[in-house]
């Protein structure tokens, strides 16, 4: 009898989370690595949220706390989606988790079983299809294009759906590609789910307040209010507030839908970390005015690294609407071989290839479902991705 679940067998590690691990131990042995694999703000929380965490210890809120959150951030989250997305809900919608993942990883065991499918756009958060595998469903994955900006189109979300369909899983703007969808694309695929009513919407809107120029964030239970009784509607405080490492999740959605959820977290998690939720609501209640700021010292990176990586030999990179992520081709390239000989054949050679040549840790795009490309995260200085940039054009000139 095989000891491990065969569970296991259906998933595999974060490859994102891997790269920056090798990147580490390359660091700690004095290799001079520049690491443009995590996707977490290169600055601090901010003081008045690192306060209210002091101040949660100094008040005494370090005990259990409700499964799925307090209230007072239950309240603070009803009020961020009536400002931001102009969705209204009532504290027995919200859902807190530890961090974004689990909230959707809840909502997938809470409602999948055997057979069910779930639509997810690729390229994708390497995390969507195993943890559907954990949930026992099956990931449908469909393959945009760099032509179309990494956007999924109405006939191909149409042409997906079957009657075993469950989900369709939606991010914007996206990771890995930053893209972001229109009021008017994002129509055009909730047209298509209103002729569907068996096919419930889970939305991962993280990066929401990480756009850029003229764009316009917009979520789906918004643009059409009748999808408003089957989405999920996920965020978190991770991105915009510079919180990753605190661990705060949440979503709204249908009162069934979060009380099945709070059934799942309840016999595994229990409550997110008390003083973290108390930082949380300081992060939604209190002002809000760094996040203009630090979107546009994003949306200047994202133009640095855009122009010196389509200065590259045989790299293309698209220009996205948000996030800190870049995806450029690397088509032109596979079939070489590096410098020191290496044959890149794939995009995960050429990623394994340039970290070993340059010391530049990049995601190679076969983790994200879509290849031959790679992700950049350009939450780090302008220094660290102009030297880092530098090298990957060294090495793009070396391969013949």
């Amino acid at each position: 009898m095989p000891f491990l679940s065969a569970t296991l067998d259906r998933v595999k590690p974060s490859p994102t989370i891997a790269v920056t691990t090798k990147a580490a131990e390359l660091k700690a042995a004095g290799v001079d690595v520049i690491g443009l694999g995590a996707g977490e703000p290169d600055f601090d929380t901010p003081a008045n949220i690192q306060a209210a965490g002091k101040a949660a210890i100094s008040n005494g809120h370090t005990r259990y706390t409700a499964v799925d959150g307090i209230p007072e951030l239950k309240q603070a989250i009803c009020a961020k989606f009536k400002r931001d997305n102009h969705l209204d809900y009532t504290p027995a919608q919200i859902s807190v988790g530890t961090g974004g993942k689990q909230v959707l990883y809840n909502a997938f065991m809470a409602t999948l079983n055997p057979g069910d499918e779930v639509i997810i756009p690729a390229p994708y958060w390497v995390s969507y299809p195993d943890m559907v595998l954990l949930g026992g469903g099956t990931p449908v994955c469909i393959e945009t294009s760099l032509e179309r900006n990494f956007k999924l189109t109405a006939e191909q979300l149409e042409a997906a759906i079957t009657p075993k369909t469950k989900w369709f899983l939606f991010n914007s703007p996206s990771n890995p590609t930053g893209a972001g969808y229109s009021h008017d694309e994002l129509k055009a695929l909730t047209d298509v789910l209103m002729r569907h009513p068996h096919v419930w919407v889970m939305t991962d809107d993280m990066y929401e307040h990480l756009v850029f120029g003229d764009f316009k964030f917009c979520t789906p239970a918004e643009v059409e209010p009748q999808l408003y009784d089957r989405t999920l509607t996920v965020n978190g405080v991770s991105k915009a507030y510079a919180m990753t490492g605190w661990r705060i999740g949440y979503a709204a959605g249908p009162e069934m839908l979060i009380k099945a959820m709070r059934k799942v977290q309840s016999q595994s998690t229990s409550n997110p970390c008390s003083i973290s939720q108390y930082a949380a609501v300081e992060a939604l209640n209190g002002p809000q005015d760094f996040l203009a700021p630090n979107a546009k010292l994003f949306e200047r990176r994202r133009d640095l690294v855009v122009n010196a990586l389509n200065a590259c030999p045989g790299i293309t990179c698209p220009t996205p609407e948000g996030a800190f992520y870049v995806y450029p081709s690397i088509a032109d390239c596979i079939g070489k071989s590096s410098a020191k000989g290496t044959l890149i054949d794939t995009d995960e050679a050429f990623a394994t290839a340039l970290l070993e040549d340059t010391g530049v840790a990049v995601v190679f795009g076969a983790a994200f479902g879509l290849s031959p490309y790679f992700r950049v995260s350009y939450a780090t200085s302008d220094a660290q991705l102009t030297e880092a940039c530098a090298r990957i054009k060294t090495f793009c000139e070396g391969l013949n």
